[in-house]
């Protein structure tokens, strides 16, 4: 561990994980657990935000999902080191919380070594995964999780719209938009994921929960 205190924040809604997080980093040097909370909006209450190193933070809270919550802590304060924690080694899952800026991903059945090495490696500034989700990302590819492109709020609609089935005509017809600005949409889609056709871009869509 390098020659500085790291404060920690844990975000979980299960005591039991917390209770076990404060006994694993307790053994570890140079750590600090500044607080402890159950749900995402309590983050942004916290008056020492800011002065957070780390932030274990659960995907599935009671009222902010964390993939959302990630992006808008790296946004504030892109320096926080974000180690997402889930029950889920799910694809989709994980490739969202790295593409919204986490730091590293671990399954809640991890053990208390892979915990601690995640731990260093995200300190490093390296991306960290316990042993079955680095598996999985092995077989994913690492470079998959950094080409998923940024959407507009308006590709967002005309995607959305495309999956549900819906011609360029009823998408023009349910935005209000020109046939050709939703032809152009359509085309921009289609480069920006460096596919082929609608059915490929749709395939990519569905494989990695981008919406």
């Amino acid at each position: 561990m390098m020659n500085k205190n790291y404060n920690i924040a844990i975000v979980d809604d299960h005591p039991i994980v917390i209770e076990g997080l404060k006994i694993l980093l307790s053994s570890l040097d140079n750590l600090t657990i500044k607080v402890c909370m159950n749900n995402g909006n309590s983050l942004f209450g916290y008056n020492d935000l800011a002065k957070l190193d780390v932030i274990f933070l659960d995907v599935f809270l009671p009222d902010i999902n964390g993939i959302d919550l990630c992006l808008k802590i790296k946004k504030l304060y892109p320096k926080i080191v974000i180690l997402a924690m889930s029950s889920q080694s799910e694809r989709s899952i994980v490739m969202q919380m790295i593409k919204n800026g986490a730091n590293g991903y671990l399954l809640k059945s991890a053990s208390l070594e892979e915990f601690s090495n995640c731990i260093h490696s995200a300190l490093e500034g390296k991306l960290a995964f316990c042993n079955e989700v680095q598996e999985l990302i092995n077989r994913t590819d690492i470079t998959d999780l950094k080409v998923i492109p940024r959407l507009t709020v308006r590709e967002k609609e005309i995607l959305t719209l495309l999956k549900q089935g819906k011609s360029t005509q009823e998408i023009s017809d349910t935005l209000f938009l020109s046939f050709l600005t939703v032809q152009t949409h359509r085309r921009n889609l289609l480069n920006k994921f460096q596919v082929k056709n609608l059915i490929e871009l749709l395939n990519f869509v569905n494989e990695n929960g981008i919406l």
